[in-house]
C-alpha cells in the first residue's frame, strides 16, 4: 500500500514533528531568557556543539561511497586537511592542502591506478 502526499496522516505527522521541533527551539529562547548565566553543569557540555555539528556535516561528504566503493580520493584530501588545520589553525591553509590533496589524487594518481 503506496502512501499518497495527499493522504491527512502524512500532513498530520509534518505538522506534528514542526511543532515539536518548535517547542524544542522555543524551550531553549524562553529558558536563556529567563536565566541570567548559564549554570557551569550546562556550560561545560555546551562547548562541544560546534565540533560536533561540524564533525556530523563534514565526515559524511568523507565516508561516502561511489561506484567502485569507499572514496578513497575524498578519505585521503579529508585526512591531509585535517592533519593540516590541527598543525596550522589556518584555514586558508586548510582548504588548499585539501582541495590540492583532492586534485592530485583525483586526477593524478588514480588515473594511473
Amino acid at each position: 500500500m503506496a502512501t499518497s502526499y495527499a493522504d491527512p496522516l502524512v500532513w498530520g505527522v509534518i505538522l506534528v514533528i514542526g511543532v515539536l521541533t518548535y517547542a524544542i527551539r522555543l524551550s531553549f529562547i524562553g529558558l536563556f531568557g529567563y536565566l541570567d548565566e548559564i549554570p557551569p553543569r550546562l556550560e561545560r557540555p555546551l562547548r562541544y556543539v560546534p565540533a560536533a555539528v561540524l564533525a556530523a556535516l563534514v565526515l559524511p561528504a568523507f565516508v561516502t561511497l561511489d561506484a567502485s566503493g569507499l572514496a578513497v580520493d575524498k578519505l585521503v584530501a579529508g585526512g591531509l586537511a585535517a592533519i593540516v588545520a590541527w598543525r596550522t589553525e589556518n584555514v586558508f591553509a586548510t582548504m588548499a592542502a585539501g582541495m590540492g590533496a583532492l586534485w592530485a589524487v583525483r586526477f593524478l594518481i588514480l588515473p594511473v591506478l
